[in-house]
């Protein structure tokens, strides 16, 4: 196990104003960050209070239509539950990051697309011979990924890295939030 003792600083009020920073970024002028905004101190500290006595329950999701350019199921989390993932994140990123390939560029620090796009053509250009071959290059989408993940493996892999039980079981309420969703969305499309 690589980490212990991580709760008391996921949950801790530093981590919470730097998660809720975090999750309000480019969403300032929508309502429902106006409203948590509004009692910002009593919403922090209530929020504070249900992880530190482990009462937290993450609410439901809220599921929408999103066309760019194919059709897609989004599900997106309460902005309270979104502050409680940068919280998490804010903590155990370190942990996994060391392990992680370094052309994994999606949602890393020092990553993205320009880090991707550099790493691409310098695969390119080592590949072609300095574009004197031809190659070629596999665009993949995986239908459903995350709905297919596998819970129980996902957790497997989770619980090697973190050795902390309170760490573990706000991962895992978060987990089953999001399955639970899934389940009910394909309950609904087969009717």
């Amino acid at each position: 196990m690589e980490s212990n003792n991580l709760y008391s600083k996921i949950i801790s009020l530093e981590n919470l104003i730097l998660a809720w920073k975090k999750a309000r970024k480019g969403k300032t002028k929508k309502l429902y960050v106006a409203e948590f905004e509004n009692r910002l101190f009593v919403n922090l500290m209530l929020l504070h209070q249900e992880l530190k006595s482990e009462t937290y329950k993450p609410g439901p999701l809220e599921t929408f239509v999103l066309r760019d350019p194919k059709t897609r199921r989004i599900s997106k989390s309460d902005f309270r539950d979104r502050i409680v993932h940068h919280a998490l994140v804010n903590i155990i990123e370190p942990v996994f990051d060391k392990s992680f390939i370094s052309d994994s560029c999606a949602n890393r620090k020092g990553k993205g697309t320009l880090y991707a796009l550099k790493r691409f053509g310098n695969f390119q250009r080592r590949v072609t011979k300095n574009f004197t071959r031809e190659a070629f290059c596999l665009k993949a989408d995986i239908k459903h990924y995350f709905r297919e993940i596998d819970k129980g493996i996902l957790m497997e892999i989770i619980c090697k890295k973190i050795g902390d039980e309170q760490a573990i079981s706000l991962i895992l309420k978060i987990v089953e939030n999001n399955a639970r969703r899934e389940r009910e969305r394909e309950r609904c499309e087969r009717t």
